[in-house]
């Protein structure tokens, strides 16, 4: 039992975060009227949190690297446990934005730090199994923090949903000193400053360019100034990386075929998973569900993500990363297709069902096996570098996702409805804002913006299948590390 304890207690940190990134999303409304926010107000209050950790992500793993994952770890719950008390304590919308935003910062080390915790403390079929488990405690929290948040937030306050941290923080904190020793990249390396400012801008500015061509135009002068910035940006990285003596990034990565691809794997599958986000719209809007009941609509997905991970984590260790990154892939291409060709105007929740639980296990056969196989590719001292690539792609890709996937939603849901109700943007904005309509009209629109959507997430989810096919190697060989390695420093496990 103790072997695994250290499993308990980073599943418990990812669980708390992950919940916390989908049950603010129910507790808006409520935020709203308690503070007297506006609108950009509440946005921010989501959007501050996504761009910190697109930001900080891989900075945080190369950090955890250098002084110490254990100690990252605990630092970063210590900082989400306080960020997540000054939320609950709030008087204005300023305030609880600037607590969102250091509640980023304790959640790109946390998250990342996790995933190097369990490459390093696990090793082979044990490794597997931990990130099975790992991947679907993230699929269930994904699935239940909007029902979790209804339920904190009708029965008690708003209020709640960030008080509920601070006691799981400091029971992870306990778990983390007992279960782990430190372990860290040996030698004498040094923060990659320049590297962290860098990338922080490209990240943090391609993020904020694609939420902003989301809530205004894709072409406007500030949206392109953005993307911009963060090509110019990426280009500094990549010139500061190579020069760098101890590089965040070891760029000899991104000539390695097999680790494009499984980055390529881990854009698409979370830019897959994105596309829950107009699921719940539609099961609102459409099928005129409650919130909480929208959430409930959604758990057989996690269900089967659950299932999935926890028993194909350890049984497929022996099977190539290629063949079950690529069934993950066409898994998901093939749910999101069913829910493409199947789900229509007079369509209730249970049309979704098949395709949901063929992404949920398309979902939990890949993170798993995506998770080792960037630990196998990196050296074991640059397990927080691995990790923290990871997580970048994947905040990429949800990033990518949402803003590319709505842009498409609203733009199908517009074109159908041009000329079919005298106030179209009123129409779209009910649709597009999960309020429950009864028009027929709406209906369809509504149902065809969702499965353009779906049809849209299909085709990329089955393009990067072949590219895994065609790239991953048979077995993932590690890079060797950028500066001679030592030997762990410390005993991980």
């Amino acid at each position: 039992m103790r072997k695994w304890l250290p499993l308990v207690a980073v599943c418990l940190g990812s669980f708390m975060l992950i919940v916390d990134t989908t049950v603010v999303t129910v507790a808006l409304p409520e935020i709203g009227t308690g503070l007297d926010a506006s609108l950009s107000s509440l946005q921010w209050v989501m959007n501050i949190y996504t761009l910190v950790l697109a930001a900080l992500t891989l900075s945080a793993g190369s950090v955890g690297d250098l002084l110490g994952r254990r100690r990252v770890y605990l630092l970063s719950l210590a900082v989400f446990a306080g960020a997540s008390l000054l939320c609950a304590l709030s008087p204005n919308p300023e305030m609880l934005i600037a607590a969102r935003g250091l509640q980023g910062i304790g959640g790109a080390a946390m998250f990342v730090t996790s995933m190097a915790l369990l490459g390093t403390t696990y090793e082979g079929k044990d490794r597997g199994a931990a990130m099975g488990v790992w991947s679907a405690v993230i699929g269930v929290a994904a699935a239940v923090g909007p029902i979790f948040g209804g339920l904190l937030t009708q029965s008690m306050s708003w209020r709640a949903i960030f008080y509920v941290n601070i006691p799981i923080s400091l029971v992870t904190m306990l778990l983390t000193k007992v279960c782990f020793t430190e372990s860290r990249q040996p030698g004498g390396a040094r923060i990659d400053f320049p590297g962290i400012i860098t990338f922080a801008l490209a990240s943090g500015a391609l993020t904020y360019g694609l939420i902003r061509a989301g809530e205004d135009s894709w072409t406007s002068p500030f949206t392109l100034g953005l993307f911009a910035l963060a090509i110019l940006s990426a280009v500094l990285f990549v010139v500061v990386e190579q020069r760098h003596p101890s590089p965040m990034l070891d760029i000899s990565l991104m000539r390695n075929p097999s680790f494009l691809a499984i980055m390529l794997s881990t854009i698409a599958s979370a830019w897959g998973f994105s596309s829950l986000v107009f699921t719940s719209l539609w099961l609102q809007s459409v099928v005129g569900l409650t919130p909480i009941k929208a959430g409930l609509a959604l758990l057989p997905l996690a269900a089967a993500t659950f299932a999935a991970s926890t028993l194909t984590g350890k049984r497929l260790h022996d099977v190539s990363p290629r063949v079950t990154i690529t069934a993950a892939l066409v898994l998901i291409g093939a749910g999101c297709a069913v829910n493409g060709f199947v789900i229509d105007g007079d369509s209730s929740w249970v049309a979704a069902l098949p395709g949901l639980l063929v992404i949920g296990v398309g979902v939990g056969v890949g993170m798993p096996a995506t998770g080792s196989a960037v630990f196998a590719s990196v050296p074991p001292q640059r397990a927080g570098m691995g990790s923290g690539a990871m997580a970048t792609f994947r905040q990429l890709g949800q990033a990518l996702g949402v803003a590319v996937l709505g842009l498409v939603f609203a733009n199908v849901i517009r074109a159908d409805l041009d000329g079919k109700v005298d106030d179209p943007a009123a129409a779209e904005n009910a649709l597009t804002s999960g309020r429950s309509t009864s028009l027929d009209v709406l209906h369809d629109a509504g149902a065809h913006g969702l499965t353009s959507v779906y049809l849209a997430s299909a085709g990329l989810a089955l393009v990067a299948a072949l590219g895994t096919a065609v790239f991953i190697r048979k077995r993932a060989q590690a890079v060797p590390p950028h500066a001679p390695a030592g030997k762990e420093a410390a005993e991980a496990h």
